[in-house]
């Protein structure tokens, strides 16, 4: 067989054994995470004002806590696929040890009858001394000296073989034990998944005594979401078309009539941190420390009403009452803005070309105009009356809105 095939099929093993390795602890990673927004889920379910409850709002938790036990059995799963390919492959590795050991074994033993028979120190001195010149007589000791070597390398070779088989051993019986573990949260995780879709279809039947009432307040909150988003999509305008215009003045380059207020001109400074944000894409830390996605980005079917659809512009997450919203990234504060008809907030921070939204603040911590760290205190989170506090956060690329779920590590 040729040695660059054997050195690419060994290659190809060792790097099948190693990378399931690396994907389990990607995997545990993100089963941690959407386990921490279980466990946030139910701490913020359990301080939430129970007369403050509707069966709206019920159901919407009912929906999230679905989707998070949906996420959590489809990543356990993964994890025993990765399970049984890692057992797999480390029983074909101790298959493999296992026939090696046993034809140096027998290598060995018959190395050691050789030497056990011409073990007389008389006839290796007179192997030495039958020589016919001195040069033959100095061969003939190297070769002996090599022959000891020989020996003890394949003692240690042995060794060395004992010790892998054992480790691949250990390493098996690691991971037949973690598939057993994996398998019994994923057995709990699926009776719980069962008790919350039983109970979400209690909810939807009691709605269903009283739908035109419960309609009226899914059309009014959607109307309200879309007037936010128009606001959103007006003051951006703005914002991109004085940032070019102060762009202009300080270059002297005017800026095109049809890109004025839907994209950004950058300059070069504005180019390099445009670039490093899109770099960071599925590495953002999330806009709270700690929380769950109460709603995805979007268009969806509404949990009860099969006619409506909801399209959420951002993701929103609930965390504890009292929560700060922090930057994802480093920026500048492009804006500042106050919800028509409330008391709430928006904080606007630029990264080049780029624009992050923080939406339902009620105090704010920066001004425009501030440049912001990774991770910087922007302002506190509004609290609902049931002592939820939920953070809408956006992302556009000059005025398109993109998906925050592809930006955000974990989501």
């Amino acid at each position: 067989m040729n040695k660059s095939f054997v050195l690419l099929f060994l290659l190809a093993f060792t790097l099948g054994i190693a990378q399931p390795s690396d994907k389990q602890r990607q995997l545990e990673e993100q089963k941690q995470q959407i386990q921490k927004e279980i466990a946030t889920f139910k701490k913020l379910l359990q301080n939430e004002t129970k007369k403050e409850k509707s069966v709206l709002n019920e159901i919407s938790a009912q929906k999230v806590r679905i989707r998070l036990s949906e996420k959590l059995i489809s990543t356990t799963a993964k994890q025993m696929r990765l399970l049984d390919d890692d057992i797999y492959l480390t029983q074909l590795e101790i298959n493999k040890l296992n026939r090696e050991l046993n034809v140096l074994k027998e290598d060995y033993a018959k190395m050691i009858v050789k030497s056990y028979k011409s073990r007389n120190d008389q006839s290796r001195v007179m192997f030495v001394l039958s020589s016919q010149n001195f040069l033959q007589a100095y061969k003939r000791i190297q070769y002996m000296k090599q022959y000891a070597g020989f020996r003890k390398m394949q003692g240690d070779e042995i060794q060395e073989k004992q010790e892998s088989l054992k480790q691949a051993v250990t390493r098996l019986e690691a991971g037949k034990k973690e598939k057993q573990k994996v398998l019994a949260e994923s057995e709990a995780e699926k009776k719980e998944l069962e008790i919350q879709k039983q109970e979400q279809e209690k909810l939807v039947k009691l709605i269903q005594k009283d739908k035109k009432k419960y309609a009226a307040d899914i059309n009014k909150k959607q109307k309200e979401a879309k007037a936010i988003d128009a606001q959103i999509k007006k003051l951006l305008a703005e914002a991109i078309a004085e940032a070019n215009r102060k762009n202009a003045a300080k270059t002297g380059v005017k800026t095109p009539t049809a890109t004025a207020s839907s994209k950004f001109v950058l300059t070069p400074e504005g180019k390099i941190v445009s670039d490093n944000f899109k770099s960071n894409k599925g590495k953002l830390p999330w806009p709270v420390e700690k929380g769950y996605v109460y709603n995805k980005f979007g268009v969806r079917p509404h949990p009860t009403e099969r006619n409506l659809t909801i399209n959420n512009s951002g993701v929103e997450i609930a965390t504890e009452s009292g929560s700060n919203a922090r930057a994802v990234f480093e920026g500048e504060v492009l804006q500042i803005q106050l919800i028509k008809g409330t008391n709430r907030k928006m904080v606007y921070v630029r990264h080049g070309d780029f624009v992050t939204i923080y939406q339902n603040l009620e105090t704010v911590n920066v001004r425009i105009g501030d440049k912001v760290s990774f991770k910087q205190n922007l302002g506190r989170i509004a609290t609902d009356a049931s002592g939820k506090a939920i953070i809408k956060f956006i992302i556009t690329q000059n005025v398109d809105t993109l998906n925050p779920e592809l930006w955000l590590a974990n989501m």
